[in-house]
């Protein structure tokens, strides 16, 4: 594949991501040696050619410095793992977080971390399980010499190696260590699939921004897909009482729609085509019920992190606020509220609450 320079990188958190992000760098021509506390995710990585490391301290004293070490693990970990690594590495090492990390913690860590000469990368990464073979869309923050030092390894994780590779691109010739193209803030890397936003915490401020406008377009077409769930409403008649607001004109909702059939037909020339779109038609080819999923919706951080963010700003951010206080609705969080609801008509209409 050899497109980039030859890197040896240490990968700690071996997890559906980060294994992943470990074949796609050996195939890639990079060497990998790997880390986890489960044995058999180890055991795992290493059938695919990776070094297995049953330590920190044995994956650190299997890389030449200046090391790179990539941490892929939950958020709430992160700080643990570093305790655990930074004792390990030296001055000039670099230590990547690629996991969701929020910004600010990266600022602190970075700065910790700057005060024994070790370098800290906060890199947002997305492509989830598909980025094995897609690539992944990486979003750096931290000093531009760090960045350059772990390019090569970027340039291969990110889509853009194989679409080069695809054009028939040549070779680039490089010196060991020294990037490929050694221009990770440019828009020719952005076009590649990576980035250098910023110094240390912008690359999550931008993946959490990311996540935010995530959870706005999931809501976006989950609405518009129930609205068309629904448009056969005037088919069956409606209670008639006092509780109920009827349908004024049922003639006009009696489609039978096949929304398998339309999300389809959406993947193909439409102005809101995208990879959430062919995983949402997958989904409803596969089952048009939806019978596996219960609708509890989870949120792992970025969302409110991004709504916080605007509230400091002080910028409008309605949608991604809205599709964030929908997923916590999700979860049964707004129960109460509604009981509250129900007991205020009762109080001062008599309104008695009909059944789901």
């Amino acid at each position: 594949m050899g497109l980039e320079v030859a890197m040896r990188i240490g990968m700690v958190g071996l997890g559906r991501m980060g294994a992943n992000m470990v074949r796609r760098l050996l195939e890639g021509g990079h060497e990998c040696v790997a880390y986890d506390h489960t044995a058999e995710n180890v055991k795992a990585v290493v059938a695919h050619g990776a070094r297995g490391a049953t330590t920190a301290a044995e994956l650190v004293k299997a890389l030449t410095p200046p090391r790179v070490v990539w941490i892929m693990v939950p958020a709430a970990v992160v700080d643990s793992v570093i305790g655990e690594l930074a004792p390990l590495l030296t001055k000039g090492d670099v230590l990547i977080d690629g996991g969701n990390s929020n910004y600010r913690d990266d600022i602190r860590r970075a700065s910790a971390l700057r005060a024994s000469g070790i370098h800290y990368l906060d890199v947002g990464t997305s492509g989830g399980v598909l980025g094995f073979k897609e690539g992944y869309c990486l979003m750096i923050g931290g000093a531009p010499e760090a960045v350059a030092l772990v390019e090569p390894a970027f340039a291969t994780l990110a889509p853009g190696r194989r679409q080069a590779a695809a054009a028939g691109a040549t070779e680039r010739q490089s010196q060991p260590g020294k990037p490929a193209a050694g221009n990770a803030a440019s828009l020719s890397a952005a076009a590649m699939g990576y980035l250098h936003c910023g110094p240390s915490g912008a690359g999550h401020f931008v993946k959490m921004v990311h996540n935010g406008i995530e959870y706005g377009l999931m809501a976006a077409y989950a609405e518009g897909l129930n609205l068309l769930a629904h448009a056969d409403v005037g088919r069956t008649a409606g209670a008639a009482d006092a509780e109920t607001a009827p349908l004024a004109n049922p003639q006009f909702f009696q489609y039978q729609l096949d929304l398998a059939a339309i999300t389809e037909v959406w993947r193909h020339g439409s102005i809101i085509e995208s990879r959430l779109l062919d995983l949402t038609a997958g989904a409803l080819a596969r089952d048009g019920k939806l019978t596996d999923f219960a609708g509890h919706v989870s949120d792992s951080g970025e969302g409110r992190w991004t709504v916080e963010a605007a509230i400091e700003v002080g910028v409008p951010a309605q949608v991604l606020s809205a599709a964030l206080y929908a997923r916590f609705e999700s979860r049964g969080r707004a129960e109460f509220a509604n009981k509250l609801l129900s007991a205020m008509r009762l109080g001062f209409g008599g309104h008695i609450e009909r059944s789901a």
